[in-house]
């Protein structure tokens, strides 16, 4: 099966083409008009299905093939992830548009961790609020912390459901997710992108107490509030940058000291949430990051993996290479793993698995 798969980010939208599990073509558009789409199609106009990558699924529980009342559904979503899934929803809408005879699945990041046990996945908020079960942690990045768990096990030698791993995506977004019996357990971000691990712009988890004393001292609506929380916070907030860790690193060169306590508090609390997520666990096999950042940064991965010694890691030299690999020493207890974001491999097997549950009833 040719699969077209369309991973729309916050910035972004990445494209490529899967035939039998294998990437054979890949492009990406710096933008976020709907209308890359065309050109993708135009490269790559002979495919047997297409697959659009959703940040939010709600209740979804495994990919689904779009109708309207499914993409309906998607889009009441968006304030829930404000930074991607009006993007999603516009890509879906212009491929159904310009390839109404192709089946179109959504693949969702929230469907990984839609099995957490209610002690993870519950807040601690009146009933009255939660009684539906629609106020819970939800998780994101879960394509992601997918496609490294069959990629540890490959790297490993062992069965991925067998595997108990903590999965980091650090990219502009950061996540830390828990992983036992093939799916997510526990994991940072919760109700939206937002809690969790600091970012490039967001802020991740802030008291909310202090939240609630900076509307009351400095009066701004709830949109502006989510304007600082998802643009103006994070890396971005606290160096005046545009929060791109690159811009960050090279303020941190310079000696400038803002950059250098941004530095600290973002590693800080990306150990902190690592932590965290292995108390979830009976066991930890690995710690595997992913994203952007762990990809080309490999050397803050090792600097953050330098204070997890608690955990048994013990960071070992880095080469800067595209190949997935350890990172830790021979003789450490638990391995560290780099391993590159592949979401587009999981984009299309889930597009086959969804397709062939339609072919099956």
């Amino acid at each position: 099966m040719r699969v077209l798969t369309l991973n729309p980010g916050s910035s972004s939208v990445k494209v490529s083409l899967v035939a039998d599990g294998t990437a054979i073509g890949w492009a990406a558009w710096n933008q976020t008009d709907p209308a890359v789409v065309g050109q993708a199609i135009r490269r790559w106009s002979e495919v047997d299905a297409v697959a659009v990558r959703f940040v939010h699924g709600g209740s979804q529980k495994a990919p689904a093939r779009v109708d309207d009342a499914l993409l309906a559904n998607l889009d009441r979503l968006t304030s829930l992830a404000p930074n991607h899934q009006p993007l999603s929803v516009s890509v879906t809408r212009e491929v159904r548009r310009l390839l109404p005879d192709v089946p179109v699945v959504a693949c969702f990041d929230t469907a990984f961790h839609a099995r957490m046990p209610e002690a993870a996945a519950r807040y601690p908020l009146p009933r009255a609020w939660t009684v539906q079960n629609r106020l819970r942690r939800y998780g994101f990045h879960g394509l992601s912390c997918q496609y490294s768990l069959h990629r540890t096990g490959e790297l490993l030698g062992r069965a991925p459901e067998e595997l108990q791993l903590v999965c980091a995506h650090v990219g502009a977004g950061v996540s830390v997710t828990a992983i036992r019996d093939g799916h997510g357990v526990d994991t940072s971000m919760g109700f939206t992108p937002l809690e969790g691990a600091m970012m490039a712009t967001r802020s991740g988890s802030v008291d909310p107490g202090l939240l609630l004393h900076v509307m009351q001292t400095a009066p701004m609506s709830a949109a502006e509030m989510a304007d600082a929380l998802y643009h103006r916070s994070g890396l971005a907030g606290m160096t005046g940058t545009d929060g791109d860790l690159r811009r960050v690193l090279a303020a941190v060169a310079r000696g400038d000291r803002d950059a250098s306590v941004a530095l600290d508090v973002y590693r800080h609390r990306l150990r902190r949430e690592i932590g965290a997520a292995a108390a979830s666990l009976s066991r930890l096999d690995a710690v595997v990051f992913t994203g952007g950042v762990a990809e080309h940064q490999p050397e803050l991965i090792t600097s953050v993996v330098d204070g997890l010694g608690v955990l048994g890691l013990r960071a070992g030299a880095v080469p800067h290479t595209d190949v997935d690999r350890v990172v830790t020493r021979p003789e450490s207890p638990v391995p560290a793993l780099i391993v590159r974001p592949r979401e587009d491999l999981e984009l299309a097997r889930g597009a086959e698995e969804a397709l062939a549950r339609v072919s099956v009833r």
